[in-house]
C-alpha cells in the first residue's frame, strides 16, 4: 500500500505528542514521504474539513497523536478524503486508537510493508429542515468549554433539497449526533421516529443516536448498551428522560432515526462527535442515517475489542461467580486459545501477524 503523504493531527496541549509528532517527521524524511500538519486555523478563521486536508496536501494516511478526541478530529478528516486513519494511543480511557507511542516507528514500517488490516467502520450523516446555524449571542453559552467551536456543516451540493426530505448536511460523525437541551433548567421535547414511523415523544436533557463505535462513548454513560464496531446499526439513547420508557433501541442501518423539535420545547442544540454544530427551533428537524461514506482505521494487530472493555471499563468479576470456583481463565489475544474454546474464535486476518519488536 503505497503511503505518499502523511497529515498530522496533534494534541497541541500534551508534551509527549509534540515529541511524537517529531518522531513521526524524522521517520518521513527517511523514507522520502511527504508529511504535513493538519492545521485547523487559517488567518483567524476556522477551517472546515475539506479546507484543512487540501491546506495538508491531500494526505493517503492521517496519524493522529493524542486520546479519543484527537482521534475523532482525524477520523473526521479522514473521512472527507477517503484516506486511512492511524491512531497512536496518548489518551486515558479511550477505545479508537490502535498504537502504543513508543512503537510509533515500529507501525509506520509496518504500514509500508502492508503489514496490517485496514477495519471499515459505520459513520453517520444528518439531513435537517433548514441549514444548521449557530447563532452569535449563545455560541458562548453552547461551548461548555469545548474549544475550538467547528463551523456549521455545509449543505452537500449532490444531494436533492427541500420538501418532505429536507436539506443533506456534509458531514459525518463517528460517535454520535445529540440533540440536547440549550438552557439548563429546561429539558427538550423531541418527537422521534424510527424508519418513518413515530417511535414517542420525550421530554428530556438530550436524546442521542450514536454508531456501535460510538457505543463506549456518551451513549454508554447514558446507559445505552455496548455493542461490536464491527456491527452496523443505529443505537438510539435518551438522557434522563421524564418517561418510564428510558431504553435504549438499536435500529438496523438503513432505518434512519429523525428527530423533530416540539412546538412547545425550548431551542436545542445539534451536536456531532462532541462539537457544537448548530440550533433547533420548535418545528425544526434533523434526520440521522448511515453514511455513505466509512471510516477506514488501520489495524496492525488482532483486534481485542473486549479485552480493552474489560480493561478501560475495570471490569471485575462477580464474587459469587467466583467464590466456590476458579475464575474464567484469561490469555492474551496473541496467544493461542484453550483448546476448549478454540472453535468461538474468529478466523484469522492477515494483519493478525504483526508484533512489535
Amino acid at each position: 500500500m503505497t503511503v505518499r503523504r502523511i497529515g498530522l493531527v496533534v494534541h497541541g496541549g500534551r508534551g509527549e505528542a509534540t515529541v511524537a509528532a517529531r518522531t513521526v517527521r524524522e521517520w518521513c524524511d527517511v523514507h522520502g514521504v511527504g508529511c504535513a500538519d493538519i492545521d485547523v486555523w487559517h488567518d483567524g478563521e476556522r477551517r472546515s474539513s475539506r479546507e484543512e486536508v487540501e491546506a495538508a496536501g491531500d494526505p493517503d494516511l492521517i496519524v493522529t497523536l493524542g486520546g479519543d478526541g484527537t482521534f475523532l478530529r482525524g477520523a473526521r478528516l479522514a473521512a472527507v478524503n477517503d484516506a486511512m486513519v492511524l491512531g497512536v494511543d496518548l489518551g486515558r480511557v479511550g477505545f479508537l486508537t490502535e498504537v502504543p507511542v513508543t512503537v510509533v516507528r515500529a507501525a509506520l514500517d509496518a504500514v509500508v510493508a502492508e503489514r496490517l488490516t485496514v477495519e471499515s467502520r459505520m459513520m453517520l450523516t444528518l439531513r435537517a429542515s433548514r441549514r444548521l446555524e449557530v447563532p452569535a449571542d449563545i455560541e458562548e453559552l453552547m461551548s461548555y468549554g469545548r474549544r475550538p467551536l467547528l463551523p456549521p456543516p455545509r449543505v452537500r451540493a449532490d444531494c436533492q433539497a427541500g420538501g418532505d426530505w429536507g436539506i443533506a448536511m456534509n458531514v459525518t460523525a463517528l460517535n454520535d449526533v445529540v440533540v440536547e437541551k440549550l438552557a439548563r433548567d429546561r429539558q427538550v421535547s423531541v418527537g422521534v421516529y424510527l424508519a418513518g414511523r413515530l417511535l414517542a415523544s420525550y421530554s428530556a436533557d438530550a436524546l442521542l443516536v450514536a454508531t456501535p463505535t460510538g457505543s463506549t462513548a456518551y451513549s454508554f454513560a447514558a446507559g445505552g448498551p455496548v455493542v461490536s464496531p464491527r456491527a452496523d446499526a443505529l443505537v438510539f439513547t435518551p438522557v434522563a428522560p421524564h418517561m418510564a420508557f428510558n431504553r435504549s433501541v438499536v435500529a438496523a442501518p438503513d432505518e434512519p432515526i429523525g428527530m423533530r423539535v416540539l412546538e412547545r420545547s425550548g431551542q436545542a442544540a445539534v451536536s456531532i462527535d462532541g462539537q457544537l454544530r448548530g440550533v433547533l427551533d420548535p418545528g425544526d428537524w434533523i434526520g440521522v442515517y448511515a453514511s455513505p461514506r466509512r471510516l477506514r482505521a488501520v489495524r496492525l494487530g488482532p483486534t481485542d475489542f473486549y479485552g480493552r472493555l474489560r480493561d478501560r471499563m475495570n471490569l471485575t468479576d462477580a464474587p459469587a461467580a467466583v467464590a466456590d470456583g476458579t475464575p474464567a481463565p484469561l490469555w492474551p489475544v496473541t496467544s493461542p486459545r484453550p483448546a476448549d474454546l478454540d472453535h468461538l474464535a474468529l478466523p484469522a486476518r492477515p494483519g493478525d501477524a504483526w508484533q512489535v519488536p
